[in-house]
């Protein structure tokens, strides 16, 4: 059996049962481990599926972007303790940028008191709380405002960033994988690849219930990133696998 018929048997099984082990892959293909592994990852890499523990699923589908209030919502706990590891990476006197979205807000709550920072953001909600609980030299990058999620994207957006040099950009994501971030709004993409060429350090920040998810564009590849910070429920699995492409990743508890 050639490569693509192989891949094709793994999707159409996979659309069936949802999830299935290597080990059944294996048996039922008649095929060693690596072969399997190697159209998992061919696969993979194509964001049609996403390895789990001892396994493979197939990927879900972000169709658009959630609103602010919505993900404000969502995974409470596991923002908080990836907004306070985060915060960890950030000291007196740093240029930071902050990308719009609930998680790097919470990162916005803890650096407040913070000495002699300058804050970069796109982010409206993020900008209303420095400008009133901090000390901090603040600027809002301006552009296209998209309304949903508080936020300024585009061009436009990108062009104001050209001006810094960030010590740390915090880019977040509602949809990413092995491959890296995707998004269902083109207009992200030259504000999040502006941010992260810009920045000394690149930080993912996203929690696990976004691992897996996969959007029509693509933002930035994983190994762009220094590191990713995300929650104690992403699979062993996939931490091995980020750290084999040169990324740390911070499990924040």
């Amino acid at each position: 059996m050639i490569p693509e018929e192989r891949q094709h048997f793994i999707l159409k099984r996979l659309a069936e049962r949802g999830v299935m082990s290597i080990a059944e892959l294996t048996e039922q293909l008649d095929m060693s481990h690596m072969t399997i592994r190697r159209d998992i990852q061919k696969l993979e890499r194509e964001g049609r599926v996403i390895s789990v523990s001892g396994g493979v699923r197939l990927s879900e589908k972000l169709m658009f972007e959630p609103s602010h209030q919505v993900k404000a919502g969502v995974q409470g706990d596991e923002k908080k303790a990836i907004g306070r590891a985060a915060a960890e990476l950030v000291h007196d006197g740093m240029l930071v940028y902050l990308d719009a979205g609930t998680t790097t807000l919470q990162i916005a709550y803890l650096i407040a008191d913070r000495q002699d920072l300058t804050v970069v953001t796109n982010d409206f909600v993020i900008l209303a709380y420095l400008s009133a609980n901090s000390n901090c030299t603040l600027y809002h990058s301006g552009g296209l405002v998209e309304r949903d999620n508080q936020s300024c994207v585009g061009d436009a957006t990108a062009e104001a960033l050209e001006r810094f040099n960030f010590d740390v950009a915090f880019i977040s994501t509602s949809s990413w994988s092995i491959t890296g971030l995707t998004s269902p709004s083109e207009q992200k993409r030259p504000v999040k690849m502006t941010a992260a060429r810009l920045a000394r350090t690149s930080v993912i920040v996203s929690d696990s219930s976004k691992y897996g998810v996969v959007a029509a564009f693509n933002m930035l590849p994983l190994e762009r990133f220094e590191t990713v910070i995300t929650d104690r429920h992403i699979a062993p699995t996939v931490v091995e696998a980020i750290e084999q492409r040169g990324v740390h990743v911070i499990i924040a508890n």
